[in-house]
């Protein structure tokens, strides 16, 4: 196989993947908004609930990190791509702001509202849990539609 059809085949394949990966990451996202938190509520007691979904939620805030950070990468590739082959492709274009926004809303809600939430429970700070909580929520609602938008944005054909 000649160097350059085998550079255009990786070339497809990591352009398939930064299309796929925002649809994996919005059924994460759903499967855990939609299924298992409610599930841990509906069979569980209360506290062993919140627990459970605490670490659920810190998981996928983890896993939320990586996949931000791998969706930066391969839209900072298809921009160079684009560029080598003389095509209009924005370095900060659409898939690069609806990623650093979906990133945002992971720090934000989980690595800065999440202590507050524990602070809350203790009654230290000016917000209630129940205030921090639609706060967090907020932020998981807003960072679901970015990654339904940039898995949607992925349907384009190229």
């Amino acid at each position: 196989m000649p160097a350059l059809e085998r550079t255009r085949g990786i070339g497809l394949a990591l352009d398939r993947f930064r299309r796929l990966l925002p649809a994996l990451w919005a059924g994460w996202l759903l499967c855990v908004a939609l299924l298992a938190t409610p599930a841990a509520f509906a069979t569980l007691e209360r506290a062993v609930a919140g627990r459970t979904a605490g670490r659920m939620l810190a998981q996928e805030a983890y896993t939320r990190l990586a996949l931000a950070v791998l969706l930066l990468i391969l839209e900072r590739v298809a921009a160079r791509q684009a560029a080598q082959a003389g095509l209009p492709h924005p370095a900060l274009g659409a898939g690069v702001i609806l990623t650093a926004g979906a990133l945002f809303c992971t720090v934000a809600g989980y690595f800065a509202v999440q202590p507050m939430m524990a602070a809350a429970r203790e009654g230290q700070g000016p917000l209630s849990f129940g205030q921090l909580h639609a706060v967090s929520a907020a932020f998981f609602i807003v960072k679901a539609a970015l990654v339904a938008a940039l898995a949607w944005r992925g349907t384009q054909t190229a």
